[in-house]
C-alpha cells in the first residue's frame, strides 16, 4: 500500500521490467523531432519578435524626428496665412496670392 503523507493517496505501480507505453511514446523520433521543432519555432518567433521591436522603435524614432516637425511647421504657415487673409479682409485689400 502506498505511504500516505496527505490528501489523496495512490496506489502502488506495479514493478514491471518492461516500459510503459507512455515512456515508449515519449522516447520515439517522432516525439523527438517534434521537441526539436517547437524549440525551433520558438527560438524563430523570439528572434522575429525582437527585430520588429527593433524595427518598430526605429522606424517610430526616424517619424519622431523628421515627420512631427515637418507637421508642426506646416500647421505653423497655415496659421500665418489664414492670419494674412483675416487682416486682408479686415483692411479691405486684395488677398495676396
Amino acid at each position: 500500500m502506498a505511504s500516505r503523507r496527505g490528501g489523496v493517496s495512490l496506489p502502488d505501480r506495479p514493478s514491471n521490467n518492461s516500459s510503459s507505453v507512455l515512456a515508449k511514446i515519449s522516447r520515439s523520433s517522432i516525439v523527438t523531432r517534434g521537441k526539436e521543432a517547437a524549440g525551433d519555432a520558438a527560438f524563430v518567433a523570439k528572434k522575429l519578435l525582437r527585430s520588429t521591436g527593433k524595427a518598430a522603435w526605429i522606424a517610430g524614432t526616424t517619424f519622431l524626428v523628421l515627420v512631427v516637425p515637418l507637421i508642426v511647421e506646416m500647421d505653423r504657415e497655415q496659421q500665418l496665412n489664414d492670419l494674412e487673409l483675416q487682416q486682408a479682409s479686415l483692411l479691405g485689400t486684395p488677398a495676396p496670392k
